[in-house]
């Protein structure tokens, strides 16, 4: 069970309650009136309480669980233990997210603005909109309705926020246009000046960062990740896109639809990421880069050179995967043989 100082259960919910809710069937065997009090791990739940098992690895835990209920595909239903209530799914770890969401949604709010909150005059604010203790609205902001501005965050002047956006404690925003159910994690800094100068002896000159940061519409910002600014073309986050803590986004880099980027990758300016591509945590890119839809970059992949659609890198410099994996196993022959002519 979750900890209920920090974490509030809406349930208890009905087997069918659940099924529709997680978008799955129940199992023949399974009573649609059973109620369910909460979500829990195979390995820990028990009466009154509804797990998952979504990856093959864990059936043996699977067969041993204790929990009432569980979410599962159609080709487990013979591996079950005796008496508990299956709902088949597709897709059990969507259904077991769209399960918890409903047993712990995202915390409510009231409409307004807390004491010590600052709002500029000309800025407007949509119906059901809260703005926290200590936030700051600069001039001519425009927030949707239904949006919640975080404690100490600051919205700089003209920016604007779709409907249905979740803007935590500390953030910062400048220069942006951010679309509708946006969630920006704490600490993350949006809009700020991007890493542009020229050199000279004499010292580097900077080169002003005229552009802005689009942010389309369903995206999530992960905390104390940075997205600066363009120079003159702008910074684009494309819809649906998820983005792990700790990222560093550069100017006038644009990011496609449905891409995930995990924690503590870098990206150069002017990089374009195509559609559906999956980064992993600690990779960099190097500037001016495309990288192709639905490509995959390995976690602490050094991306030197583009990446055509569909291609999976890994390594530094980063290369093909199976090239990578075929130089590994080609320097261990390497090294087996020199083992067994010193031996």
């Amino acid at each position: 069970m979750a900890d209920p100082r920090f974490f509030d259960n809406r349930g208890p919910f009905s087997l069918g309650q659940l099924a529709e809710i997680g978008l799955a069937d129940l199992h023949e065997a399974a009573d649609p009136a059973l109620m369910i009090s909460d979500v829990a791990p195979l390995s820990t739940a028990g009466q009154g309480e509804v797990s998952f098992l979504d990856n093959p690895k864990y059936v043996a835990q699977f067969r041993e669980s204790r929990a009432q209920a569980c979410i599962i595909a159609p080709k487990f239903a013979g591996k079950a233990p005796e008496g508990m209530a299956l709902l088949l799914s597709a897709n059990p770890y969507k259904s077991y997210a769209l399960i918890a969401q409903a047993f712990y949604p995202r915390p409510e709010f009231a409409e307004g603005v807390a004491q010590g909150a600052c709002v500029a005059a000309s800025a407007s604010l949509g119906q059901g909109t809260h703005v926290a203790a200590g936030a700051w609205i600069g001039e001519g902001v425009e927030i949707g309705p239904q949006s919640y501005i975080g404690p100490n965050s600051v919205i700089g002047d003209h920016v604007k926020i779709g409907s249905h956006g979740w803007i935590a404690a500390q953030v910062s925003i400048s220069h942006a246009l951010i679309g509708d159910r946006v969630s920006i994690h704490p600490g993350a800094r949006i809009g700020q000046d991007g890493f542009g100068f020229a050199p000279d002896p004499a010292g580097f000159v900077k080169v002003p960062q005229l552009g802005r940061v689009i942010i389309q519409d369903d995206c999530d910002i992960g905390a104390n990740t940075t997205i600066d600014r363009g120079t003159g073309p702008d910074t684009v986050i494309g819809e649906g896109s998820w983005i792990d803590n700790l990222v560093q986004i550069g100017h006038n880099v644009k990011i496609g639809r449905r891409c995930i980027i995990a924690a503590l990758a870098g990206l150069s300016g002017s990089v374009e990421v195509e559609d559906f591509v999956q980064i992993g945590g600690q990779s960099g890119f190097a500037g001016h880069l495309r990288v192709g839809s639905g490509a995959q970059i390995a976690a602490q992949a050094g991306v030197m050179r583009d990446v055509a659609p569909g291609q999976r890198m890994v390594g530094t410099p980063a290369v093909p995967a199976k090239q990578f994996f075929r130089e590994v196993a080609m320097i261990s022959r390497l090294a087996d043989r020199k083992r067994q002519t010193d031996e």
